[in-house]
């Protein structure tokens, strides 16, 4: 099997096999990309987490792009964000063809009921996998937290959080040397 097809695959069965959008892919990326596949470094992996939510777009397909793109330069980037995205383009196209069947049907709302406590614990098992790869530890754990909160209950932009806590890391770095 050539590296394109395995990238294909790989991504192509992520983006197939998650329900919540990208976060909830975290977790089976991690465990495919590093663990199985051996592409990334949990090091690097982590790196290209931060990387792809610092981007502009959809974080899975950001994710995939970026991987690709290590792996095989521009040509893999393409493969991994399009293998990303073709499930979800056909079930949305399959939706779209099927909802007015489906609008109102008891059974299928009591599903979607069903999936959506699972679909919070998909995106959460990242978030508290990602705390311990970032060795959160005594002096950086309030960071995240005070991010949360002033996203949450003051409506601040994500993209102020990370531009502080960047400025402040390399601040903080500075002054440790």
């Amino acid at each position: 099997m050539s590296i394109y097809t395995e990238i294909f695959v790989t991504f192509a069965k992520i983006g197939s096999f998650t329900l919540g959008g990208g976060y909830a892919m975290v977790q089976m990326m991690e465990r495919e990309v590093v663990d199985n596949k051996h592409w990334l470094s949990r090091e690097e992996f982590l790196d290209t987490l931060v990387v792809a939510q610092s981007t502009p777009g959809l974080f899975a397909i950001d994710m995939a792009s970026h991987v690709g793109l290590k792996l095989k330069g521009v040509k893999g980037g393409i493969v991994g964000a399009l293998a990303t995205a073709l499930p979800s383009i056909v079930a949305i196209l399959l939706i779209a063809i099927f909802f007015q069947a489906f609008k109102g049907n008891i059974y299928v709302e009591k599903i979607f009921m069903g999936v959506r406590p699972c679909v919070v614990a998909l995106i959460l098992t990242p978030c508290f996998s990602m705390a311990k790869k970032a060795k959160l530890n005594k002096r950086n754990w309030w960071i995240p937290i005070v991010c949360a909160l002033l996203i949450v209950a003051f409506g601040v932009s994500p993209i102020w959080c990370i531009l502080a806590a960047g400025v402040g890391g390399f601040i903080y770095g500075q002054v440790t040397k």
